[in-house]
């Protein structure tokens, strides 16, 4: 069995970086870049597209509410019509990088609050799903199992890769804890590449409240973001390595 596994890069901005882009393209199949609208800037999504074609890793686009001082973890209620457009202008933009980086987009992953937000809002899925269908490529959505988006995107003849977050706590009802709520956030490495292992094997894992409950996924995220990252995703590919789970990228 093989999976893939992602992680968010290029979270930055100007002289301020955020995620270790280099080393984390070294380990993960899948790169999340961001667009420029709740991190990253045109130099740096070059600088990643570029250490992703050298590295041979699949470039997505990361796209998000226009949110640079909230880091895109703010729900903002906007336009349907004006979200499509941001979303479009962000693929068009991250788009452009890839090519003239020698590698090519291939992959749409939401961010943050815009990423959770579509999983049950009905106007901003739709919005984000006909940025998609303007866009003109059909390129496989990755998203949270049972996201609203997805299943838009999956009537309009897209891929969709589910994802599942071994770093990151769950609700009873399969959705991520919000942060800030005690444990949502899980930092230990070992435990980490642990709840990767399970995810791969039996689709399963214990939600907050010490409830099972399934979770199928073609794709496993490691946050980015965060001082162990390098640390933790090279932990999970080792584990996965070592439960004969090839890790791979879907596109």
């Amino acid at each position: 069995m093989s999976i893939d596994l992602n992680a968010d890069l290029g979270e930055g901005l100007g002289l301020w970086r955020m995620t270790e882009d280099a080393a984390l393209l070294q380990i993960v199949t899948s790169a999340n870049v961001a667009c420029g609208f709740h991190a990253g800037d045109p130099t740096q999504m070059m600088q990643v597209c570029r250490l992703a074609a050298e590295a041979g890793t699949s470039v997505g686009a990361h796209v998000a509410y226009r949110d640079l001082i909230g880091f895109g973890r703010r729900f903002i209620d906007v336009d349907p019509a004006e979200l499509t457009a941001d979303v479009l202008y962000q693929l068009h933009a991250i788009d452009g990088m890839a090519r003239s980086s020698g590698t090519a987009l291939r992959y749409v992953k939401p961010h943050g609050a815009l990423y959770n937000a579509i999983v049950h809002h009905e106007a901003q899925a739709r919005a984000v799903v006909e940025a998609l269908r303007l866009f003109g490529r059909d390129l496989p959505v990755m998203g949270l199992p049972g996201a609203r988006w997805l299943d838009l995107a999956a009537a309009e003849g897209l891929r969709v890769v589910p994802e599942a977050f071994p770093d990151r706590s769950y609700t009873p009802d399969g959705r991520l804890a919000t942060r800030g709520t005690p444990g949502a956030k899980i930092e230990d490495p070992q435990q980490v590449a642990e709840r990767a292992v399970r995810f791969a094997l039996d689709h399963r894992m214990t939600a907050l409240d010490g409830s099972t409950i399934e979770v199928h996924a073609e794709s496993l995220c490691v946050h980015g973001d965060s001082p162990t990252a390098v640390a933790t995703a090279r932990a999970v590919r080792d584990a996965l390595h070592e439960a004969k789970i090839d890790v791979r990228a879907f596109a």
